[in-house]
């Protein structure tokens, strides 16, 4: 996770050095989060081992910059057009493998409670003083507008799943 933010930090911003990662973990979590020099070089000595990113040519003695490689913006395409967050490398729903690992005893368990926590997160995003009105407003609406949606497919008798994962749908884990 640290590695993909790093790499799409190098996208947005060019040269990272880990102490601006740190720093920009630290600003996007309101402080919640500083992973320190133990996470942060690992993470991005690992991203030069894969050819995510090189050391820039703006190091110094003192600071390491590094870059991202097209091999990195590569991997950022696939992975922003890949769709769910849960699925490995294969394209496969890794849902069930992660609801055994939470301690969740079904999937669809797991399911939900990763809803709530993420309409909780929301809900504590749009209650930030900091959040402009038109800002809060405006994914107040298209939040309004996702949920009735779903809820419009899943009261259908003969709702039919868009894509059963091969490992089936909403069981136990």
């Amino acid at each position: 996770m640290l590695g993909m933010y790093a790499l799409s930090l190098m996208e947005k911003e060019g040269h990272v050095h880990g102490y601006r990662v740190t720093e920009r973990v630290a600003e996007r979590t309101e402080g919640a989060w500083r992973p320190g020099a133990g996470a942060v070089y690992p993470a991005l000595r690992r991203l030069v081992e894969r050819g995510l990113a090189r050391p820039s040519s703006r190091s110094s003695a003192r600071r390491r910059d590094f870059e991202i490689t097209p091999q990195g913006r590569a991997l950022l395409h696939r992975l922003r057009s890949r769709g769910p967050w849960m699925q490995g490398r294969s394209g496969l729903d890794l849902t069930p493998l992660w609801a055994e690992v939470t301690g969740v005893e079904a999937t669809g368990d797991f399911l939900l409670l990763r809803l709530r926590r993420a309409l909780d997160s929301l809900d504590l995003y749009l209650a930030r003083p900091s959040l402009p009105s038109d800002t809060a407003n405006e994914l107040r609406s298209s939040l309004e507008t996702e949920l009735e949606r779903h809820l419009q497919r899943l009261r259908r008798p003969s709702r039919r799943p868009l894509a059963v994962p091969r490992g089936g749908a909403g069981g136990g884990a």
